[in-house]
């Protein structure tokens, strides 16, 4: 499985001797499997001043990183747009490929945790909350036709279920630990399942995406959306026959019950045993 970075570069609610916000390098590696023990994985952090933030200090602090990592990345994800030129810059110039994405889940524990244990502890504290990823909404798209779906269903499984994925048969996937989400093996977990003959295709493009959440929006028309990298929207379906809606509106609920973890399939029929894909999500605020 690929080594895959997580990474932030911003300001922390934190004042230097110049009453200049500190600002901060947090690299954590990507948990890509379902028994993973989050607590093992690398994580760097580094701290800078104001008027060391370029694309220079960035690469040098990212090539510190990756002589004390286990193994390189193959790539980086982040999910501030503001930054993405200057990531963009650094990385290129270690020839790393990066992501913008909203798929930071191990990330954002982490940067919830030192707001709230971390850097409440230094001289310069300076209460606020962490400024967001500045995400706007995207005009939803509709998919390819080659993309779309013979048929879809809703379903739940239990989060004790997953234990087992290193057994299941799936093509193409990423998935996460459900521990680091604290849910308890009885939790159920919502997803929705593609069905189509062209299911390895479909796959294969999917995988090609920063998946980051599935979304039932009860607009008019009421639609199930495909949200991707750091602002991208598909059109999954639209929803027009209301026991399908209320489908959906009870897959949504579904969703906030188990904070917001859900998952996307896609199978060639549902009497398959095998998954063409299958990714784990979590709508997160950023």
């Amino acid at each position: 499985m690929a080594t895959i970075w997580e990474l932030d570069f911003y300001s922390r609610p934190i004042l230097d001797e110049r009453q200049k916000k500190l600002w901060e390098l947090l690299i954590c590696q990507s948990p890509i499997g379902i028994n993973d023990a989050t607590d093992s994985l690398y994580r760097y952090s580094e701290f800078t001043n104001s008027q060391q933030v370029n694309s220079i200090w960035l690469g040098r602090a990212i090539e510190k990183a990756i002589a004390q990592a286990p193994e390189p990345p193959e790539k980086i994800r982040f999910f501030r747009r503001q930054m993405n030129n200057m990531i963009a810059k650094a990385c290129a110039e270690l020839a790393i490929p990066i992501a913008l994405s909203r798929r930071t889940y191990l990330l954002n524990q982490w940067l919830e945790q030192r707001m709230e244990e971390v850097y409440p502890t230094y001289p310069g504290y300076q209460p606020g909350t962490n400024s967001s990823g500045q995400y706007m909404n995207s005009v939803p798209q509709p998919l390819p036709d080659a993309l779309i779906g013979e048929k879809w269903t809703f379903v739940s499984l239990e989060a004790g279920a997953f234990t087992e994925m290193s057994e299941w048969d799936i093509d193409f996937g990423e998935v996460f630990p459900l521990t680091m989400m604290n849910l308890t093996p009885n939790s159920l977990i919502p997803g929705l399942i593609i069905y189509s003959s062209r299911a390895q295709p479909i796959a294969a493009w999917i995988s090609g995406l920063e998946l980051a959440f599935v979304q039932f929006n009860h607009g008019s028309p009421a639609r199930l959306l495909l949200n991707t990298g750091g602002n991208d929207c598909w059109i999954l379906a639209n929803l027009t026959n209301p026991s399908i809606i209320a489908e959906a509106k009870t897959f949504s609920e579904a969703k906030s019950k188990a904070k917001e973890v859900h998952f996307l399939a896609v199978q060639s029929d549902p009497e398959s045993e095998s998954f063409a894909g299958f990714w784990l999500l979590q709508e997160i605020n950023i």
